[in-house]
């Protein structure tokens, strides 16, 4: 048996192994088994990477925004010519389809492409005159040294979200990736380099909870970004700012599609295969409930478990997949144990993906599709975010009774409504309290120049990720007032200034 090959941090503009002597096996999901080992980093390689990031920030930030820009633009250019290179190891350790993974790379550089306009999006506001004398205005400076943790089921663009606009606006970062797909982190981290990026702007601290910890907990980490699930954003969220930081963690989600009696079924039928099933459902966006009003449910069930039922489960890499194995052994047991739940409590199993095998890959982590109907809300189903490729359908007399099934969940990421009725779509989009809708559109994740977040506990913090949102975010305000003395001199001034 070949020794695996190892991942390792970046830092300061070098790959640095760990100094703790832990690993973790990295596997490929599709074959059920390890295929690098990624060194876990402890506070030794927090603290070296803050400090190639603190040493570096100075000239970094003093570094004109056009000048980062092309930086950046360079980056850009060098992951469009390695957009296959991210999706092959987002498939290999992550499990998601090919065509799928080539997704998420074009996403995560749309945020690139959107932070390259920097030099636009940290103009300020002047006023002249604003009392005899004096001037006015509002600059952005950046924070210093920050970080982000990121999640497994994106491993290229969640990252994306968070590095190319805090580098942007002049800040220093450290990634904390997954450690159960790491590999995209040293690419990102060797093109930024080639790119012409200076060493200490960009580190990587490989690394499970004691990196995460030390982040947390280190004093000249000025901010956080995270997305993952709830307790851990919540969590993110309680410690950080306990230690000062400005912090933005993006919880879960439990999302629902509304299905008016009126929508075209078949348009939705096919927005449901993807939205619920795309990524094995390892999406925080996925569709997972189904809320069917009036006769919408009957007229939707047969399709949607014929389509479900007959999903394309492969090797993410094979030409006509179109869903891959969840991201591990642990993952497929938890969607099981919550599938057994749902029948246990009496929800209608239409389409059972529980003991799924694929040919050539028996050893993968594989779940295929599953269908339940009359779903409620008491059940585990329905109430616990499950990660997995489940979708629950349930019934609502009317739309009054969807929104307020809706707005009773605890969380609030994102929602859709299917229907050709534009009054009822304005009203749902008016009264729904959730973060981002979709109006007969499945996943409404925002353009890199909107900003992606969600309501209630699907988010901790002020500020929502990339965009216009990102840029407030990693940047502080500075009001600046200005007078130059003239040689006639008023004498001392001891009220309050205004205006004269």
């Amino acid at each position: 048996m070949r020794e695996l090959d190892t991942i390792t941090h970046f830092i300061n503009g070098a790959k640095a192994d760990t100094a703790g002597g832990r690993y973790a096996d990295v596997f490929n999901p599709a074959l059920g088994e390890p295929v690098a080992r990624v060194a876990l980093g402890t506070a030794a390689e927090v603290d070296a990477a803050v400090a190639a990031a603190s040493a570096a920030f100075p000239a970094w930030s003093a570094t004109p925004p056009l000048t980062r820009a092309r930086v950046l633009f360079k980056y850009l250019q060098l992951c469009q010519q390695h957009t296959d290179e991210f999706a092959a190891m987002l498939t290999r350790e992550h499990g998601k389809t090919f065509a799928d993974a080539q997704g998420e790379v074009a996403r995560g550089i749309e945020i690139v492409e959107f932070a390259v306009g920097i030099p636009q999006l940290l103009k300020g506001e002047f006023t002249e005159q604003i009392a005899r004398g004096i001037d006015a205005w509002s600059m952005r400076q950046a924070l210093g040294v920050v970080a982000g943790i990121t999640p497994f089921n994106f491993p290229v663009m969640v990252p994306m979200w968070m590095f190319p606009v805090a580098i942007a606006c002049g800040n220093t970062f450290v990634l904390k990736p997954s450690e159960r797909d790491p590999s995209a982190s040293l690419l990102h981290a060797k093109l930024l380099k080639d790119a012409g990026l200076p060493d200490g702007v960009f580190n990587v601290v490989q690394g499970d909870k004691v990196a995460v910890d030390a982040l947390l907990d280190h004093p000249e980490v000025q901010a956080i970004s995270f997305v993952g699930s709830t307790p851990i954003a919540q969590y993110i969220y309680a410690r950080g700012t306990a230690a000062g930081k400005r912090v933005q963690a993006l919880g879960g989600a439990k999302n629902h599609m509304v299905v008016m009696p009126d929508a075209d079924m078949g348009m939705t039928v096919d927005a449901l295969i993807g939205a619920a099933y795309g990524a094995a459902g390892e999406r925080c966006m996925a569709i997972s409930v189904v809320v069917a009003v009036g006769d919408a449910g009957d007229k939707l069930i047969g399709a949607l478990a014929e389509r479900t039922a007959a999903l394309k489960i492969r090797d993410g890499m094979a030409s006509d997949a179109e869903m891959g194995p969840v991201v591990s052994a642990a993952a497929r047991q938890r969607i099981e144990k919550l599938i057994g739940e749902g029948v246990e409590q009496g929800a209608t199993l239409l389409v059972d993906g529980r003991g799924c095998t694929v040919p050539g890959r028996e050893n993968g982590f594989f779940v295929g599709g599953t269908l339940f109907d009359h779903v409620t809300p008491d059940m585990s189903i329905y109430k616990e975010e499950i990660f997995g490729p489940v979708l629950c359908v349930m019934r609502a007399p009317d739309v009054g009774s969807a929104v307020k099934l809706i707005n009773a969940n605890e969380y609030g990421n994102g929602v859709a409504i299917y229907t050709r009725d534009g009054g009822v779509a304005r009203e749902f989009v008016r009264q729904i309290q959730v973060g981002m809708v979709g109006v007969n559109v499945p996943l409404p994740v925002p353009m890199a120049f909107n900003s992606f977040g969600g309501w209630k506990r699907s988010m901790f913090g002020d500020h929502h990720a990339y965009g216009p949102e990102g840029v407030r975010f990693y940047t502080r305000q500075k009001a600046v007032m200005q007078r130059w003395p003239n040689t006639a001199s008023a004498g001392a001034e001891f009220s309050f200034p205004q205006m004269k």
